[in-house]
């Protein structure tokens, strides 16, 4: 048990028609479907917000999706109102092969904090107890796709690589929100962290 494939985000709200699409957010679901049987463990994460979080514009009076705010752990990004817990917008895209599924890790319900990475929330400390999973099954090597390259991606495989992982992202079977360079600065974060871009 060495190598798993972790699927980021592949949720309707982050998909076309979501609250928070990325353009062409579907067309990677039959590649990643493709791709489990290639892996010992397949691990899916999955946006998980409560009514009102604190990362969405409408909690913030005059702030519009898309602004950027100081939060108590640093910087963040207003989103629009998504993934809410229970909705059909954070239901798994209805192509995504779930039963192949070891884990589902929820993230982001912390009303307080927003988690773009698998491993913690945005203060960088509290984690979301995938890496401990990963620990007891003795899992090296992880491989990473889905929504968003620039975000969710980016913040886990840049944290896996902290942590001691052998990281590949497969560029082919991600998409990106790209704001304001944020694809460019993700792709140079992550190289230098360490992590291979593949495709």
């Amino acid at each position: 048990m060495t190598n798993a494939l972790i699927v980021i985000d592949v949720q309707n709200d982050f998909c076309p028609g979501g609250a928070l699409a990325v353009s062409g957010g579907d067309e990677i679901v039959a590649g990643i479907n493709a791709r489990m049987a290639d892996f010992d463990a397949v691990i899916l994460t999955q946006d998980w917000h409560p009514a009102g979080h604190s990362s969405f514009a409408s909690s913030h009076p005059g702030k519009a999706p898309m602004e950027m705010i100081d939060m108590a752990y640093g910087p963040q990004v207003l989103w629009p109102d998504h993934c809410l817990q229970g909705s059909a917008g954070a239901a798994f895209h209805d192509g995504l092969d779930t039963d192949r599924a070891d884990m589902i890790v929820r993230k982001g319900y912390n009303p307080q904090i927003d988690s773009y990475s698998g491993f913690f929330e945005n203060d960088q400390t509290t984690p979301t107890g995938l890496h401990g999973y990963l620990q007891v099954r003795g899992i090296e090597t992880l491989t990473l796709v889905g929504l968003a390259t620039d975000f969710c991606v980016n913040f886990t495989a840049v944290d896996a690589a902290k942590l001691g992982y052998a990281v590949t992202v497969d560029t082919t079977l991600c998409r990106a929100i790209d704001i304001g360079g944020s694809l460019a600065a993700a792709t140079d974060g992550m190289r230098a962290a360490g992590v291979i871009l593949e495709g």
